[in-house]
């Protein structure tokens, strides 16, 4: 029987990875993109994750993990569980080639040079439309196969406090909205059809959601206290590294540093006052 904690935190998944959508609509829809704005909303997003991920995400996964092995063991389970998080989503980006890789930074020119100029006016030859419909093919695999464990992050933070799950949803669909331009863009640029473009980006985001049913499907009869604790540190070294490699790195080429840096910290701040209003 699913519970209604349940059904609430796959609601939300659902939503973040579907912000895929949203980046294909904004790519497709408007003649340039803002790289200021993006800059400040990935610092942003950093900044709620990595808060929230070491002040509070931490700190609820210690718990469990304490009362089930011992301060020690537990603070030692939690960290182990931390680092695991960090070395699956590090493995998988080891996999992904750089060109596609969505968790790799592309310059400022490169965004602020998106304009949707209709193909079929002499600026793309056949050899470019099958190159940028492949890559655009990749990018959507590689979004696909990132948003599984992100997926996952985000149910598990919702299963174990629907408030938290709000927060981190709004930042992971945040993050996801870039990828979806990256899928975007180039089947755009290959086929002339922002229907296609829209919908393979759309459907990269699906990852998300299926990557709960699979994931929390094979879970589900092991978790206990201790196995959901150190699954939730899992969940913040997921978070942080995301922060680290991507949304970071992102940032500064998307827009200016301090730019960047403001959003992270005003990020941090909208978590710390929201925390703070659920005491």
């Amino acid at each position: 029987m699913i519970s209604q904690n349940e059904l609430i935190a796959f609601g939300l998944t659902v939503f973040a990875g579907l912000a895929t959508g949203i980046g294909s609509l904004i790519a497709l829809s408007t003649k340039k993109m803002s790289p200021k704005f993006l800059s400040v909303s990935l610092g942003f997003s950093a900044g709620v994750m990595i808060y929230v991920s070491f002040v509070e995400i931490f700190q609820k996964a210690k718990e469990p993990l304490i009362a089930y092995f011992g301060e020690r063991g537990g603070s030692w389970a939690t960290v182990a569980g931390f680092f695991t998080g960090v070395a699956i989503i590090a493995i998988i980006d080891r996999l992904i080639p750089e060109s596609i890789n969505p968790h790799e930074a592309h310059t400022k020119e490169e965004v602020a040079a998106h304009e949707m100029v209709p193909p079929g006016q002499g600026v793309l030859q056949h050899k470019d439309q099958k190159r940028l419909l492949r890559m655009g093919l990749f990018t959507a695999l590689a979004v696909a196969i990132h948003n599984f464990p992100e997926g996952l992050a985000t149910f598990l933070a919702a299963l174990r406090d629907p408030s938290l799950g709000i927060a981190i949803a709004v930042a992971i669909a945040i993050h996801n909205i870039p990828e979806g331009i990256s899928v975007a863009v180039p089947v755009f640029y290959a086929t002339g059809s922002r229907k296609k473009a829209f919908w393979y980006s759309f459907a990269s985001g699906l990852a998300e959601p299926v990557g709960v049913i699979i994931g929390y499907t094979i879970l589900r009869p092991f978790i206990n206290d201790a196995v959901f604790g150190f699954l939730f540190a899992s969940v913040a070294g997921i978070m942080v590294y995301i922060s680290v490699d991507e949304l970071l790195p992102s940032a500064r080429e998307y827009g200016e540093h301090h730019l960047a840096i403001g959003g992270l910290f005003a990020g941090m701040a909208v978590m710390a006052v929201s925390l703070l209003l659920f005491i």
